[in-house]
């Protein structure tokens, strides 16, 4: 049997600018017309930051109704996964998009370290946004920047937190916290097994130069994967990114070299649990 290879495209994020790369796209347009490109390309999620006037992160709910639009519009069918990370606001502005029902949101479930300030997500907070996203039939894609996240992912489903079995997505290569150590990234394959089966779905994300590194251990250990210009702005050391588009591509061949096809946004939304589109 075929295991399909999910494709996440995390187009914006909160930090990378123009200066970084002229490729990522800010503006609700550009952000869209990008994300069409990597959904041609072949992913079926879209990892949804937005920003202000400014290009500055916010968690503006009226930015991300607009964003949320012109996907379903221009990529039918796409999984749209709206941010609730902690660079674009505090406290429960964090959540305030939560309200338009995207497909899915993602949730980070406890605390840690980043390049220059601790990451807080405090108890109250996590357990708040939780309980909007069962509100609002919203599904949580768990960022796990450590061990006990996948574990605190464990305990809140099985307390009726969490709807369904958790989609757990490792995060490895941010400076601070946790480094991309194959030792710990199988441990961690083995940990959602054994907490919530052995089909379970997960995936994977890697920071910077471990982009490659970590879309290369989740593809060939029946993982997902998620790639794009939040993580990641070159194809090499010496070579910027062109495009979202073109990140998907390269994650699309390494796929290819194991056997794995990437999965259509049906497959996606089957392999997820996710409701299809009503247009669809």
């Amino acid at each position: 049997m075929t295991n399909p290879c999910i494709i996440c495209v995390a187009i914006t994020g909160s930090l990378p600018t123009k200066e970084n790369n002229p490729a990522v796209p800010i503006t609700i347009s550009e952000q869209i017309e990008s994300t069409q490109e990597a959904f041609e390309a072949g992913a079926s999620i879209a990892h949804c930051h937005v920003r202000d006037d400014q290009g500055k992160p916010t968690s503006d709910p009226d930015r991300f109704a607009r964003l949320k639009e012109g996907l379903e519009k221009h990529c039918p069918g796409l999984i749209v996964q709206l941010s609730t990370g902690g660079r674009s606001g505090a406290g429960q502005a964090r959540g305030g998009m939560l309200p338009l029902s995207p497909d899915m949101a993602s949730l980070s479930v406890g605390s840690n370290n980043f390049p220059n300030r601790v990451y807080e997500n405090p108890p109250e907070l996590v357990d708040w946004l939780a309980s909007e996203m069962l509100a609002h039939d919203v599904k949580p894609e768990i960022e796990a920047f450590d061990l006990s996240h996948i574990l605190k992912a464990h305990e809140m489903w099985k307390a009726g937190q969490i709807k369904d079995r958790p989609y757990v997505q490792f995060v490895m290569g941010v400076k601070n916290a946790m480094p991309a150590d194959r030792e710990v990234f199988d441990y961690y394959v083995y940990t959602v097994k054994r907490l919530f089966g052995e089909d379970a779905p997960w995936c994977a994300a890697g920071i910077g130069p471990k982009q490659i590194v970590l879309n290369e251990w989740a593809v060939s250990a029946g993982g997902h994967a998620r790639t794009g210009l939040e993580d990641n702005v070159r194809l090499d050391r010496n070579t910027l990114a062109p495009s979202n588009a073109a990140l998907v591509r390269r994650t699309a061949e390494i796929a290819e070299r194991h056997g794995r096809p990437v999965a259509t946004w049906q497959q996606a939304r089957q392999i997820l649990g996710l409701r299809m589109p009503k247009a669809a």
